[in-house]
């Protein structure tokens, strides 16, 4: 060795495994001229490199600096060892061991690289349906245990053909110890199959294509489940595929072949983009172009359309050969978790799609596409999955004990956490029925595993029917920590900005279980990670007959009605169109009889909503409220003014604000100006009441949460009124506002309350 030589240990967290860290290691030794050696364990990768000192910091600086794209390093740190005279550089065998800190990737699209050899004649991966490399491919999805090796993964079953194992073997191939390489040779084969199973002859990509532009449903095996796919110009094929799922009205996905054939679709601002074409590939929320050649059924009433780009080898096979937008949709029924199992798919399936087009490479946890706006130039997420999980939530503060939060009932998600990470889940879905259930509880234990967090602490909602709260009292030798729904919320916001507050926290959702007992969901909070003073709230109304209340939101019009007008109601259309039932709801509603008060956000919209004429009926969660915001004309700059401040603030904005819009249908006023009055009016009142709130305690921060935050229109029109009167204003970009981020909210909450130290 020359004078001045040394040897050092590294250690190097964060998600770099999976991610061709270990290749890129072995490079970066050999351009530094560095001996040693790299290998995985359950900490993430390990080191060990000699040579000259100048060479050694090089290398260490480096391996944050020139990390593969797909890595997130956290922290690498080092330690002097003796040298040994080592000659060369080499990727030791992976070790097992008690403890696991290592992070997995995410799945992530299809590379440039490989997309080149898939259309690459002369290339022996041409055309083939399944190729990837360290760079891209399936990752989370196919991993049944840590470290991340071929052998934890459901490639597992795939033994490696001799060109794929001298591409896995050779450090200057990009395939160097890819866990899921593969080739036609070796790797799972695509095929094409009836709806009873019979195979259909020819090129299975080809044949495909074919049944989808005659009109034909098609399932597809993805990477984190089973997608319903139908040409997204045909009506009629949009009919069906909507009637299978039992999915009346909800938007369809709709994936286009690259960025141009987006454009024709949508509108895509320069933010946009990098959402769009990035790895994760989300379907993102874009305002849809007038002459969009898509069938009315994909959207209905929408002016916004979901559009993602191919993320899988197989998309871009499958969209290159149609040539046209295809709607690609989670392969369920309405209400049931995605299908990711083959004997489950062609089960829950049949009866719907045409065929199937799958192959054998097995799914061992199912994933839904995640699904984000796009404001202020970042993510707004709405679900957060493929793509982004299990990637840790970083905080700035310790989770001193392993933590598990439950989350909510709709939207559901869970989290595990420890040290300064959280690992939020993928999206489960709503818990109201055993198969979600059962995704829910399997969920929690495959992250625990992986993961290596044992809860000491469980975080759950107050609400005591929910059955996520259900089961956290259900666990054995755990310290439980009940959260307040909307506390969460803002808790999930400071932990999404990496604040410990304390902040005002506005909190606008549908609904939640409050402290006292009542159902909230208007809420105006002081708040900080350990708890939270309720300094105001929209005023309570009655919801008629309970959940029903939510499904039908002409008895939220009743209800802000009767308490405003009495026997004094006006002739409004939506009095006549339920002319028959709407003494018998008023009954209700006056006699308290299954009637529970509320304060919240979403009923209010739902409220204005029927009385509008736009919803008296909803077929799925928020749909009333996202037609007012559909509605709402953007060349209107007015708002209605009511009443924001006073001993309760916000307490008395509901009735104003159904007054106004009243008052203006009667006066024949559009209803299009008139949505956008109310969403301004709501924005401008929000605003002053949190004028009110930092008079009385000096809190210049404002936090804004719960799922009415989704609108973008109301959303838009309150950060720039509390920007404009000096606030500071947190808004999420990592976990959805609504009750997909909750469980965020709740781990950070149970930490705080049980930190040692609480100024940490």
């Amino acid at each position: 060795m020359l004078a001045g030589a040394g040897r050092i240990r590294v250690r190097v967290e964060g998600i770099v495994q999976g991610v061709g860290f270990r290749p890129f290691v072995h490079h970066l030794a050999a351009e530094y001229r560095l001996a040693g050696f790299v290998g995985n364990d359950t900490e993430g990768v390990f080191a060990e490199v000699e040579g000259e000192a100048a060479a050694m910091a090089g290398f260490v600086a480096d391996l944050s600096r020139r990390a593969p794209t797909l890595a997130q390093v956290e922290r690498v740190s080092t330690e002097v060892v003796p040298p040994t005279g080592q000659r060369g550089f080499g990727i030791v065998a992976s070790v097992t061991g008690v403890g696991r800190a290592t992070l997995i990737s995410p799945d992530t699209a299809t590379c440039p690289d490989c997309l080149a050899e898939l259309s690459d004649a002369a290339d022996r991966r041409h055309g083939y349906p399944l190729t990837n490399c360290t760079n891209c491919g399936p990752r989370f999805t196919i991993v049944t245990d840590v470290p991340y090796d071929r052998r934890a993964t459901t490639m597992a079953e795939f033994p490696l053909c001799a060109d794929c194992a001298a591409e896995y073997a050779d450090p200057q191939d990009r395939r160097f110890h890819a866990e899921p390489v593969c080739c036609p040779a070796c790797g799972p084969t695509l095929r094409l199959v009836d709806a009873d199973g019979a195979p259909v002859p020819g090129d299975p990509v080809e044949a495909a294509a074919r049944w989808l532009r005659d009109g034909r449903i098609v399932a597809v095996k993805g990477l984190g489940g089973y997608h319903l796919a139908t040409r997204a110009d045909d009506e009629q094929a949009v009919s069906a595929l909507r009637a299978g799922k039992r999915r009346e009205e909800k938007p369809f996905a709709v994936m286009a072949g690259d960025l141009g054939a987006a454009r024709v679709l949508v509108d895509v601002p320069p933010a946009a983009v990098p959402v769009l074409t990035g790895a994760r590939r989300p379907v993102v929320l874009l305002p849809r172009r007038a002459d969009a050649p898509v069938a009315a059924s994909v959207a209905p009433d929408n002016r916004d359309l979901g559009v993602m780009l191919p993320y899988a080898p197989l998309h871009h096979l499958l969209l290159g050969r149609l040539g046209t937008p295809i709607v690609l949709t989670s392969g369920n029924t309405s209400d049931e978790p995605i299908a990711h199992r083959d004997d489950d798919a062609r089960e829950r399936l049949a009866h719907i799609a045409d065929g199937f087009l799958v192959h054998d490479r097995r799914i061992h946890v199912r994933t839904d596409d995640s699904v984000v706006r796009v404001f202020r130039g970042r993510e707004l997420p709405v679900r957060r999955s493929r793509g982004y999980v299990p990637a840790p939530v970083t905080v700035p503060w310790p989770f001193d004990r392993p933590v598990l939060a439950c989350g909510a009932e709709l939207k559901n998600t869970f989290c595990v956490a420890k040290g300064r990470r959280a690992f939020v889940s993928h999206h489960i879905g709503d818990l109201e029925n055993y198969e979600t259930l059962c995704a829910f509880t399997d969920g929690i234990e495959h992250f625990s595993r992986l993961f290596d967090v044992r809860p000491e602490i469980v975080a759950h909602d107050l609400h005591p029917e929910y059955l996520s709260t259900k089961y956290a009292l259900r666990r054995a030798d755990v310290e439980l920590v009940g959260v307040q729904h909307h506390h969460a919320h803002i808790a999930s916001c400071l932990a999404d900005n990496g604040d410990p507050g304390p902040v005002i926290g506005v909190a606008l959702d549908g609904l939640g279980f409050g402290s006292d007992g009542t159902l909230w969901g208007g809420e105006l909070l002081v708040a900080d990670l350990r708890g939270f003073d309720r300094v105001g709230h929209l005023g309570a109304v009655p919801m008629p007959g309970g959940v029903a209340a939510v499904r039908e939101p002409w008895r939220m019009a009743v209800a802000y009605l009767d308490e405003i007008y009495g026997d004094a109601v006006p002739d409004l259309a939506v009095v006549r169109r339920h002319e028959r039932r709407w003494s018998t709801v008023v009954a209700l509603t006056r006699s308290g009889t299954n009637s529970p008060r509320t304060s919240s956000a979403g009923r209010l919209f739902d409220a204005v909503s029927a009385i509008l004429g736009l919803r008296d009926r909803v077929t799925y969660e928020g749909q009333a409220a996202i037609a007012l915001e559909q509605r709402a004309r953007l060349d209107e700059r007015g708002g209605y003014r009511v009443e924001a401040v006073g001993p309760v603030p916000l307490v008395d904005v509901g009735r104003g604000l159904v007054r106004c819009v009243v008052d203006d249908l009667l006066a024949d006023v559009d209803p299009g100006r008139i949505a956008a009055r109310f969403h301004h009016g709501l924005a401008d009142a929000v605003v002053r009441a949190a004028e009110a709130v930092r008079e009385s305690t000096g809190l210049t921060s404002v936090a804004l949460s719960g799922g009415v935050f989704q609108n973008v229109l109301l959303l838009d029109r309150v950060v720039c009124g509390l920007e404009t009167k000096g606030f500071r204003v947190l808004v999420h970009s990592r976990v959805p506002p609504n009750d997909g981020g909750v469980c965020l909210g709740q781990a950070v909450v149970a930490a705080a309350r049980h930190r040692a130290d609480p100024a940490a």
